[in-house]
């Protein structure tokens, strides 16, 4: 069991309504259930994949993505997090700034595969943000 978490910061201001509203759409054209919410200079995405993916995350687990803006740039927090029931009514405090979940390797080695395709889409859109 270990803690699956990456971190990368953006050096510079972006637009973080932009790259949350981007990043969700992309998530969800490639058939990812997603929730996001986002609230002055923080915002978190929640993403589950459903199919034979749901037999190796379980069921109350998400790929949690923390954004947040600093003076150094935006800075962006990958891991996986327990998926908020309710992601709308949720203060993103309670949810960013929560420790990421310990998974199994299994687990741990298909969130590294993901994670590495989902942070170049990310890359591709801070970069045009």
């Amino acid at each position: 069991m270990g803690v699956f978490k990456k971190e990368k910061i953006y050096p510079g201001q972006h637009n973080l309504e932009a790259i949350i509203q981007e990043f969700t759409q992309y998530l969800q054209s490639d058939g990812w259930k997603v929730q996001q919410k986002a609230e002055g200079n923080i915002a978190v995405i929640q993403a589950q994949k459903g199919g034979i993916f749901r037999d190796i995350f379980a069921a109350d687990r998400a790929l949690q993505f923390s954004f947040e803006q600093t003076p150094d740039g935006l800075k962006v927090t990958v891991g996986v997090g327990k998926w908020a029931q309710n992601l709308a009514v949720t203060a993103v405090e309670t949810i960013i700034y929560v420790p990421f979940l310990a998974i199994d390797v299994p687990e741990m080695l298909w969130t590294e595969h993901i994670e590495s395709n989902l942070m170049k889409e990310l890359d591709r859109i801070a970069s045009s943000t």
